[in-house]
Parts: structure tokens; C-alpha cells; sequence
């Protein structure tokens, strides 16, 4: 039998067109499944871009018509925080308005506690007129000692304004500026008469019901507060000696930033150490009150310069009975805030040294207080005063300009 016969074909050129035409056919249909999946899935991709275009089109479309184009979002945002700080601003002045009441009602209480325990109602607790009392910026108490005449008059001479020029200060600017000074141990001794004559000739003293003495300087600025919060109604009150250069306008400046805050305490911050040895400078008898020797104070403004709020000049007066006073006076005034709710400012440009004051009013920076520290004051400031003014002053017109 012949393999034609039983119907096979000898031939191998038929069996390959067989595999070749099966393999292009499976090829075919992968490069049809292949195709089509392209097909459908760049469109689907077109269609979601088109309908997220359209969607915040439409989204837009919507704002605009309620009124909220997103073009006015930056502006709406600087609105909001303009309002903010107004906000913030008006807070800090109804803040401090009712400190100041608070400390008027506790005034009123003591005159009345006064009345009916029938005791004398002291001078420092009657409630002054305020109706139509003029309003200053600030009170400038300049401590100073029936010793210290030629330091006042080197501060005369540089940065405290005299004669018309000083009413006319305290009439356009509410600034006002006295020496400190309380009487002799001999009321209407030489010394007291010495104080009043000079007081005839330039006008510029502040006289306290206080017996001068240098371990009674917190007694003396107790008093100082008190009467200076009762004669003038200020936003500041501020304590300087005799020995350290002051910048008027750029202090003046320095404080009504702080115009709108209650219970501010302003000075250069500092915490020494409490010397417990007897015999030195700045000794402190009650150490033991400030713990394990070798002890440190609390944060308080160092005694050169510093300025207090209206409403703690208040405080001072209406307790100035029951405040303890300790032998420091820097010390004595920061232990009366301690358990308030005060404040504490503490800016460098109220200690400037004599050196670097200069460069730092050649740089645009300058100082509010200048001295040395080394002699806690200007060293040998009746013949230096004049020097320091000169290249650390502000300016002569810095008083008067719009700033």
C-alpha cells in the first residue's frame, strides 16, 4: 500500500505552510487584542482630563456667581489679617482701661475703708480730678542728692531742655522732666534752703515728703511713684539718675510703642547675685530670704533707668504702706511686681555703654540711655557729660521733628 493511498502526503513543504499560517493567525489575533486596548484606553484618559476641566470650570463658574472669585482670595486674606491686629490692637486697650480701673476702684475702697475706720485719709490715696486733667506721655523723675548740684547742671547743660523750651515740651509733647529730691534730716536746714533757691532760679524740681539718705533710695522711690502719679496723669513714669545720658525723643518713642499694653515694666533686665558679706557694696541684709548662699534675685531692671505703667504707679500708691522694701532699690521695685501679672521688657537700649553708644548712632541705632557700667553711672559724668552728648546724643532737633 502506498502512503498516497492512505491519504498522506509525503511532501514537508505542505505540513510547514500549516504551522505558519496556525502561528499567523494567533499572531493576528494578539495584535488585534493589543490594538484595542489602545484604542479604548486613550480616550478614557482624554474623557477624565476633559471632565476634570470641566468640573473646575464649572466650579469657578460657581464662585464667581455667589461672589467669590478666587482672584479676590490674596486680597480677602490681607483683610482678614488687617482685621486681626485691629482686633488685637482694640483688646490691649480695653486690657489696660480696665487696669486702670481696677486700680481707681481699689483707691476709691481705701479713701472709703479711711472714712469709716475714722482714720486721715493720707494725701497719696485721694482720688485726684480727672475731668479735663491733662494727659501726658511721660513722667522723667531724675533722682538726684543735695551733694549732686554741678551733675545737675551738666544734664542742663546736654540733654534736659531748659525754660520756655521745657513748658513747651510738656505742652506739645506730654513729656514731663523734674529733678527728685526729698529734705534734709534738718527740715529747713542750709541744705534745704540751697535746694529751694535753686528751684527759684530754673524751676525744675519735684520736692518728696522724704528725709534724703542713701540706704533710703526705695523708701524714696516709693514716694517718688506715688506723688508723681498723683500731680500728673502720665502712661509712663519713669526713674534716672543724675549721672547717666538720656536720649529724650528716642525714650519718648521707645515707650509709646508699648502705649496700649497694662502693667508694662520696661528697663534692661538683669539678675545679679545676693551679697551676703557685710561690708559691701550692694550688701543685702535679708539674703537669707533668697535661699542657699551664692543665691541669684529675681529678673529686675537695673537701677539706671527704667519706666513703669501707669496702672503699677497706681499700685505703688494706693499699697505703698504694706510694700517691703529691700536695701536695693532696683531689687525693691521688681520684688513688688513679682506676684503680679506685669510685663517684664527687656530692652538693651536702655543701658548702652559710653563706647558703644557712638558707633551705635552712627549706624541709625541710637541709644535711649548711655553709661558706664563699671561705675554704675557715667564715670566722672560732670566733665564727661558733655563729651558723651556730643557723639551720642540724637540730635537737637530730634525733639520737635513729626516722627
Amino acid at each position: 500500500m502506498s502512503w498516497k493511498s492512505k491519504g498522506f502526503d509525503p511532501n514537508p513543504k505542505s505540513m510547514v505552510t500549516k504551522k505558519l499560517t496556525l502561528l499567523l493567525c494567533i499572531g493576528c489575533f494578539c495584535a488585534g487584542m493589543l490594538f484595542s486596548d489602545r484604542m479604548w484606553t486613550v480616550p478614557e484618559a482624554e474623557d477624565k482630563t476633559i471632565s476634570r476641566a470641566m468640573g473646575v470650570k464649572d466650579e469657578r463658574l460657581k464662585l464667581i456667581s455667589e461672589g467669590c472669585d478666587p482672584k479676590d482670595v490674596k486680597h480677602e486674606s490681607k483683610d482678614i489679617l488687617s482685621e486681626v491686629s485691629r482686633t488685637h490692637n482694640a483688646i490691649q486697650t480695653l486690657d489696660k482701661t480696665i487696669s486702670n480701673l481696677e486700680m481707681e476702684l481699689a483707691a476709691t475702697r481705701a479713701v472709703q475703708e479711711s472714712i469709716i475706720n475714722g482714720s486721715p485719709i493720707s494725701d497719696d490715696l485721694k482720688i485726684p480730678e480727672t475731668n479735663g486733667k491733662r494727659k501726658y506721655l511721660m513722667v522723667v523723675g531724675i533722682n538726684t542728692a543735695f551733694s549732686s548740684r554741678k551733675r545737675r547742671d551738666s544734664v542742663r547743660a546736654t540733654w534736659m531742655p531748659q525754660g520756655e523750651e521745657r513748658k513747651k515740651l510738656e505742652e506739645e509733647k506730654g513729656i514731663v522732666m523734674r529733678f527728685v529730691i526729698g529734705h534734709s534730716a534738718t527740715s529747713g536746714g542750709i541744705l534745704d534752703r540751697a535746694i529751694e533757691a535753686e528751684d527759684r532760679k530754673h524751676g525744675d524740681f519735684l520736692r518728696l515728703e522724704h528725709v534724703e539718705g542713701y540706704l533710703e533710695l526705695s523708701a524714696k522711690t516709693k514716694t517718688y511713684f506715688a506723688t508723681a502719679a498723683a500731680l500728673w496723669d502720665a502712661d509712663f513714669y519713669v526713674k534716672v539718675d543724675d549721672d547717666v545720658h538720656v536720649n529724650i525723643a528716642t525714650l519718648g518713642a521707645t515707650l509709646a510703642r508699648h502705649r496700649t499694653k497694662p502693667r508694662v515694666y520696661i528697663g534692661c533686665m538683669k539678675s545679679g547675685p545676693v551679697l551676703a558679706q557685710k561690708g559691701v557694696r550692694y550688701h543685702e541684709p535679708e539674703y537669707w530670704k533668697f535661699g542657699e548662699e551664692g543665691n541669684k534675685y529675681f529678673r529686675h531692671a537695673t537701677g539706671q533707668l527704667y519706666a513703669i505703667s501707669k496702672d503699677l504707679a497706681s499700685y505703688i500708691s494706693i499699697n505703698q504702706h504694706v510694700l517691703h522694701k529691700y536695701a536695693n532699690e532696683d531689687v525693691t521695685l521688681g520684688s513688688w511686681f513679682i506676684g503680679l501679672d506685669v510685663e517684664h521688657i527687656d530692652d538693651r537700649s536702655l543701658c548702652c555703654g559710653t563706647t558703644d553708644c557712638e558707633w551705635k548712632a552712627q549706624a541709625g541705632n541710637v541709644c535711649v540711655a548711655s553709661f558706664d557700667w563699671t561705675c554704675s553711672g557715667i564715670c566722672k559724668s560732670v566733665e564727661r557729660m558733655k563729651d558723651v552728648h556730643r557723639r551720642c546724643g540724637e540730635g537737637k532737633n530730634a525733639l520737635w521733628s513729626e516722627a
